[in-house]
């Protein structure tokens, strides 16, 4: 008669599950972005493009100034030599970078635990305060018709000139000084995930201690030894 035999698991392995228990016991998948991650970055970037207007009044101020003079029949440069068109692009570049290490700063106190959702925010805020900032200089600077300031200063008499950003490329400072350093600053600060614990699946096979004495055989035989 053959006596049916249970398949057992090997020590070195897991204990094994049925297809439906390991589908039941799996965790569903979590979306990307949660409703309170969008709206977080929502906020952050909102708050951080409106930011841009302090940038565009700043570098009105800062900025250094390009003079025209008209000799009635034209406008030239007053002085052709001078590094003002540079240092308007450097002050607006020197200001973004600025800019930008405090919103990642502010946002990386604010949600010390990071995500993307808030680094997309920030990436997108960021863009927007530069053109924002761009554009409020361009409208609170110096006028841009050059004939009808050239006409009301008179012949012979310096007026500045409008406030142009040469180096489109500056505009990258804001956002790009804002990721860099709200990624090194969750890196070096930020909240760290629990590391995971590894199971430990219990084995089926009993084995007996190494040094365990071992009780001598029987003889099959009884007999027993000669006697002196």
């Amino acid at each position: 008669m053959t006596e049916a035999v249970t398949p057992y698991d090997k020590p070195d392995q897991p204990p094994s599950e049925s297809p439906s228990a390991a589908t039941a016991t799996a965790p569903a998948s979590e979306p990307a972005f949660s409703p309170s991650d969008i709206r977080d970055g929502a906020a952050i970037a909102l708050v951080i493009g409106v930011a841009g207007v302090l940038l565009g009044l700043l570098w009105v101020w800062l900025a250094p100034r390009v003079q025209y003079v008209s000799n009635g029949e034209a406008v030239f440069l007053r002085d052709t030599e001078s590094e003002a068109r540079i240092g308007a692009d450097g002050t607006f570049l020197l200001l973004s970078v600025g800019f930008g290490v405090l919103s990642a700063l502010a946002v990386f106190l604010w949600r010390r635990g990071g995500g993307a959702a808030q680094v997309v925010g920030l990436a997108v805020g960021s863009v927007f305060a530069a053109l924002v900032g761009w554009r409020v200089g361009l409208w609170l600077g110096p006028s841009s018709d050059l004939v009808a300031v050239a006409r009301k200063a008179g012949k012979g008499v310096p007026f500045d000139a409008p406030l142009e950003l040469l180096a489109h490329g500056a505009l990258l400072g804001w956002p790009m000084a804002a990721v860099i350093v709200h990624l090194a600053l969750t890196a070096l600060w930020g909240t760290r995930d629990p590391v995971p614990e590894l199971a430990v699946w219990p084995s089926g096979y009993y084995q007996a201690p190494v040094d365990a004495p071992v009780a001598p055989a029987a003889d099959p035989a009884g007999t027993e030894p000669p006697r002196p």
